[in-house]
């Protein structure tokens, strides 16, 4: 059984959360726009990033874990039975 005041406190709160939410969401403040001098370049100054990292070893790390999730599926199709036959009688 609800109090009679169950729907206007649901009201305040909501309306406390929302202003809540409000306050915090104005506080973001952006980056300068002026251009950095990273070394890593900076495209607002007409350079390009360069490539971090080890692409290939990237592509090789993903296609491992297709792999291993294909290998993983068919093996608990395997275990628990093959797909089942909604047609058979259980």
């Amino acid at each position: 059984m609800n109090p009679a005041g169950a729907p206007r406190r649901r009201a305040a709160v909501a309306t406390a959360a929302a202003a809540a939410w409000l306050a915090a969401a104005s506080a973001a403040l952006a980056d300068s726009p002026v251009p950095s001098q990273a070394s890593i370049g900076d495209p607002r100054a007409g350079q390009t990033a360069e490539i971090i990292g080890n692409p290939l070893l990237a592509i090789v790390v993903v296609a491992l874990i297709a792999v291993v999730a294909v290998a993983a599926t068919l093996a608990w199709v395997r275990a628990t039975g093959g797909p089942s036959d909604p047609t058979r009688d259980g």
